[in-house]
């Protein structure tokens, strides 16, 4: 519908209408036919008064939209966000309540920040944080020198009646809009490299996190002549034979016992429980 209404308004310029003896550009006359829909039950001819005033307005939600173009979104798409905004004021406005125009603009206006707000942003941040770029972003073109200087964040910060902290997160949010591919190069040398090449690899450490913390209670629990043979051998790297010599027990007592507490923890981990092992000297 927005689609075929914003089609239907560009082969038909703006329905202007004459209202005491003034031409509007793109604020028609239809004071009566908004009073006609706000009596009308749902139906078709309701429908097609509707209709009727979205096209007559539609010159105005294009004129809102062209003040946001060059922002990285396509006018065509500005000004359908902003079609769907005329239609949401014509649904709610209330003759009654003053100029239809006064009601309008400020919706356009919302939807269209509203789809910036929520569909442009590379990264999501908070309303807030949005709030301070805008703050920030204005008052650096304010502030900026004739020789292309940027302000300080000092001077920002008084312009804008912001704190210095506040201003550095509005900084920071300029950068949030968009991103930059992973192939972007990072030096214009021969030998540059791209952005890619500067995240780090995978820590294989992490793949047992999970069953290192998991061991954790199970080790304690172990007699602390078995906690040392399974420290001396996972974590010192001594034999069997070195860890029988240091302990004054044979090789074959100490293999026997690294198999019975690694098997004690794992069974613990699993759920087993400790019983099913029973700790033998």
């Amino acid at each position: 519908m927005l689609v075929e209404t914003s089609a239907q308004a560009s082969d038909n310029p703006t329905r202007s209408r004459v209202s005491g003896g003034r031409v509007h550009n793109d604020a028609p006359d239809t004071g009566s036919d908004f009073v006609r829909l706000a009596a009308l039950p749902d139906g078709p001819e309701r429908d097609a008064i509707r209709d009727e005033l979205t096209k007559a307005w539609l010159p105005m939600a294009h004129r809102i939209a062209g003040r946001f173009r060059n922002r990285g979104e396509s006018l065509e798409d500005l000004r359908q966000v902003a079609a769907l905004g005329l239609v949401k004021a014509i649904d709610r406005y209330e003759p009654g309540r003053g100029a239809f125009e006064s009601y309008a603009v400020p919706t356009i206006t919302g939807e269209i920040k509203r789809h910036f707000r929520d569909r442009m942003w590379a990264l999501r941040v908070p309303r807030r944080v949005q709030d301070l770029r805008n703050k920030v972003r204005v008052a650096r073109r304010d502030l900026t020198t004739s020789d292309g200087s940027n302000p300080s964040v000092a001077q920002i910060a008084t312009h804008t009646g912001l704190t210095e902290d506040e201003v550095n997160t509005g900084l920071e949010a300029l950068d949030s809009f968009s991103t930059l591919s992973l192939d972007a190069e990072m030096s214009s040398s021969e030998d540059g490299f791209s952005l890619a090449d500067t995240i780090g690899g995978c820590d294989e450490a992490y793949d047992v996190v999970v069953d290192r913390e998991a061991a954790k209670e199970g080790l304690r629990r172990l007699p602390e002549r078995e906690r040392t043979i399974l420290y001396l051998r996972f974590f010192e790297d001594m034999t069997q034979s070195r860890i029988a010599d240091e302990l004054g027990i044979s090789q074959m007592h100490v293999s026997r016992l690294i198999s019975r507490c690694c098997a004690r923890v794992r069974d613990e981990v699993l759920g087993a429980g400790c019983d099913d092992h029973p700790q033998k000297g």
